[in-house]
């Protein structure tokens, strides 16, 4: 049936909309004047989520933001107060013996689908935020609906948002001109940091890049980061 509704959304919606096919007709939401999705309903049912204009400014202090790369094994967390919240992304779960999360971003839909035991941890936190897209909204309530219990923050690709068109790297500058909460590289149009996730988030090929945006609006002032290796990128994750 999937796959039939695929086709029709194909057929009377144009390709800026592709984005949506796995979507339709299985999701529907409403959105806040500020542009989130402020309501969600996923095949007939309501499903709660986190209000974003209520999490700006809601942190302050420092916070870990514990990437994977393979320095991460070299770290005594140990040493880390236990009065600093710490956001994991990915596999940065495999930490969880030695540092409490209460924050986590996972927007890797491939992560999603080969790492089900991590997603069922996580999931199974009643005191983790978890920020993801949609798409990672529909795989959890698809095949772990029963072992949800953390509070969902749904999040969007800037250029890639629900029921709307498909922003085109070249085309950024131009469709978000006159919104002063997105930085513009200054020789680079297709590269661009929010100030305020409402309005979408930016992608740069690293969730990490994602959750920079979602700490800023929270309104941490110093960002602590680990396992954000930018070398030995051959080197496999720390787990």
């Amino acid at each position: 049936m999937g796959s039939l509704f695929k086709q029709i959304y194909r057929y009377t919606h144009r390709r800026a909309f592709r984005h949506n096919e796995n979507l339709w007709p299985f999701t529907h939401i409403t959105r806040a004047a500020s542009g989130e999705i402020r309501t969600l309903k996923y095949k007939g049912k309501a499903v709660p989520l986190v209000n974003l204009s209520e999490l700006k400014d809601s942190a302050q202090g420092e916070v870990l933001l514990t990437a994977t790369g393979p320095s991460t094994r070299r770290i005594d967390f140990t040493l880390l107060p236990k009065s600093i919240p710490v956001m994991g992304v990915n596999g940065a779960w495999h930490l969880s013996d030695k540092i409490k999360f209460s924050l986590y971003t996972i927007v890797d839909m491939e992560f999603y689908d080969k790492k089900p035991d991590v997603i069922r941890s996580v999931i199974s936190q009643a005191d983790i935020v978890l920020f993801t897209t949609m798409h990672g909204i529909a795989k959890i309530l698809d095949r772990h609906g029963a072992e949800l219990r953390c509070r969902l923050a749904l999040i969007e690709d800037a250029c890639y948002k629900i029921y709307q068109p498909k922003v085109a790297k070249n085309a950024i500058q131009q469709a978000w001109r006159g919104v002063p909460a997105l930085r513009f590289h200054p020789q680079r149009q297709d590269i661009c940091f929010s100030t305020d996730i409402r309005h979408g988030i930016f992608d740069a090929g690293t969730v990490v890049y994602w959750a920079l945006q979602i700490l800023m609006w929270l309104g941490f002032k110093t960002i602590l980061i680990s396992g954000l290796d930018m070398s030995n990128f051959n080197q496999p994750r720390f787990y």
